[in-house]
């Protein structure tokens, strides 16, 4: 997405989960538009190289906080470093989230159910209730949600993520009500099959398991994490001004079979 697609001047972006794949590649754009970046993941090592990175290619100011989505704390600490680094958060990015151990229903552990809807669902809220109060302070901000194509159909063998995703639409959907007349717009985003490290584990390197979700793609590819980049610029951008709770579909028409 161009750089006039976004207002710039000033802006600043907070995006979880950004030390690889979708995360990493939406800060990317983010910075190549203009905008201050402050990258959030658990991945220390990685996510400052990351913010580095970026950094070096864009000449865009960008910083790095450490941040667990599941513990209000750090929830709390990394929307205070955001604010305390460049002073406001205009665009927030939740998209830090887990698949969790593939399992029917009946054999997903307890273990294995808690600790994916913490992060995947409570964290998706915990962002916005500390994200939220910031962007009224500053007179309004735009959040997306990462959900997935999972969030909109049923999956075997992952309860819990197909749960927790459904969830991530919801909440989506009541805070957009919530705020809509403060100037703040919220939208999830439902990336479909995407080239990114979730994906490659839960395909364990399996060529056929990868042509098979090849073969579930009805455009005959599975998606790059920039396209999914640029669908989250679009709904933060004025473009997208009119446009709020919304569950958008990034996924080579996946769910429209």
């Amino acid at each position: 997405m161009g750089a006039s697609a976004i207002q710039q001047d000033g802006k600043v972006a907070l995006v979880t989960g950004a030390a690889s794949g979708i995360g990493h590649a939406t800060a990317s754009a983010f910075a190549q538009s203009g905008i201050k970046v402050v990258l959030a993941d658990i991945s220390v090592d990685v996510g400052e190289g990351v913010a580095a990175e970026i950094n070096r290619q864009t000449g865009v100011p960008t910083s790095f906080v450490k941040c667990d989505v599941s513990k209000s704390a750090e929830v709390d600490r990394m929307v205070r470093h955001a604010v305390e680094r460049f002073g406001r958060i205009d665009y927030a990015f939740n998209n830090a989230g887990t698949e969790g151990i593939q399992a029917t229903t009946a054999e997903c552990s307890e273990e294995n159910f808690d600790r994916t809807v913490a992060v995947d669902l409570k964290g998706t809220w915990l962002c916005m209730k500390y994200e939220i109060p910031q962007m009224l302070k500053q007179g309004g901000g735009v959040i997306v949600n990462c959900s997935s194509i999972a969030g909109l159909v049923g999956f075997p063998s992952l309860p819990a993520y197909v749960a927790s995703k459904h969830g991530v639409i919801g909440l989506t959907k009541t805070a957009a009500l919530e705020y809509a007349k403060a100037n703040i717009r919220v939208n999830a985003v439902c990336p479909g099959v995407i080239r990114t490290p979730m994906v490659d584990r839960f395909v364990g390197g399996d060529a056929e398991g990868m042509n098979a979700l090849i073969a579930g793609e009805p455009i005959g590819r599975i998606g790059e994490p920039s396209e999914i980049a640029d669908a989250v610029l679009y709904l933060c951008s004025a473009r997208a001004s009119f446009v709020t709770g919304v569950a958008l579909p990034a996924d080579g028409g996946w769910v429209a079979q």
